[in-house]
């Protein structure tokens, strides 16, 4: 087989955009995107358990939507730095932040960000967000007991 057969090969069975786009859909983990004014332009089912905004409600609205006010001004800041620069340093390493579900209950997220670029320019994020709300209560936990033991010496 020769190399140019290999990658005819590669290119056939690779996912096509429809198979792609079902999948971001059906994912386990919410997937959210918004644009470079921090507009929700895509949120999939996992997104709607997650947080409890169905797709219709959260697309065309500012992700305010699932920031706790407290943690808005340093949001919005870093987002425009980030849409500035190009530059992100979460697309290979997790983010842990409070989120706020409909329901007004504070959540611990994680999750990681792809900038989408059009021509070099970032026009917009996502993100692959996960509840890490019972594991950051454990390890909040286990801090409070660890210093509990500390201050018993």
């Amino acid at each position: 087989m020769t190399i140019d057969d290999h990658r005819e090969t590669l290119a056939h069975n690779a996912i096509d955009d429809p198979a792609l786009g079902s999948l971001v859909r059906n994912l386990a983990d919410a997937v959210v995107i918004a644009d470079a004014a921090g507009t929700i332009t895509f949120w999939n089912e996992a997104a709607t358990r997650l947080f409890g905004w169905a797709a219709e409600e959260a697309v065309g609205r500012s992700l305010d939507l699932i920031i706790p006010e407290r943690q808005r001004q340093r949001h919005w800041t870093g987002y425009q730095r980030v849409m500035a620069t190009g530059h992100t340093d979460y697309g290979d390493r997790l983010l842990e932040v409070p989120a706020l579900h409909r329901n007004g209950t504070r959540l611990s997220i994680a999750f990681t960000v792809t900038l989408m670029r059009d021509d070099g320019r970032v026009v917009g994020i996502a993100a692959v967000l996960r509840d890490d709300t019972e594991r950051w209560q454990e390890r909040r936990r286990l801090r409070e007991e660890l210093a509990a033991l500390h201050g018993a010496d």
